[in-house]
């Protein structure tokens, strides 16, 4: 029988990993591109992700009030993950982080705030990483917006400074894979 990790692996890399130029949101070049989005949405996808997100948070040990994230990459993730904690009786809300505040209405960073209450612990996820710079811009707002984040995770982390940049910022970090997982699942291909 294939392990959820294996089949979620899988999945990215048929739907997911390209091997193309491209420049990412970092500014870098990169000669492949992983658009976490096509797995993160697809139904198998995102059954996988909940339920594997869910188990790494549960199993860190970490206080957890809400988990959250950037705006667009964070929003199936974060849905994943509440409904994975909801079907075990053990719900997680969830809320997403926009890249400004609403320029009118509530005027405000984050949507789902009424799951948060001051000084929540939170978790922060992001579909793929590369320096970290979303996550790095999700932690400022949320610890000016007076919350905790007690974990940071990502479905693929390129591997090129992310993880030291959140561990710089005091923030513990786990990837569900990294870039070498798609790159030697391709050569398993």
């Amino acid at each position: 029988m294939e392990t959820r990790e294996k089949q979620l692996l899988d999945l990215l890399f048929e739907r997911s990993y390209e091997e193309r130029d491209v420049i990412l949101t970092s500014g870098k070049r990169s000669k492949y591109y992983i658009d976490g989005k096509q797995t993160t949405l697809h139904p198998k996808g995102a059954t996988l992700v909940g339920e594997l997100f869910y188990e790494r948070i549960r199993a860190s040990g970490v206080r957890v009030d809400a988990v959250g994230g950037p705006t667009l990459g964070a929003d199936p993730i974060v849905t994943a993950i509440t409904i994975a904690s909801y079907l075990r009786r053990d719900p997680i809300p969830g809320f997403i982080i926009r890249k400004e505040p609403k320029k009118h209405g509530t005027m405000q960073w984050i949507e789902g705030v009424k799951s948060l209450f001051p000084g929540a612990s939170v978790v922060l996820v992001e579909d793929v990483m590369t320096t970290g710079g979303s996550l790095l811009k999700a932690v400022r707002v949320v610890r000016e917006l007076g919350y905790r984040v007690s974990l940071a995770g990502v479905l693929v982390d390129r591997l090129e400074g992310g993880r030291e940049a959140l561990e710089a910022e005091s923030v513990p970090f786990f990837s569900l894979f990294t870039i070498e997982d798609l790159k030697n699942r391709g050569m398993d291909a």
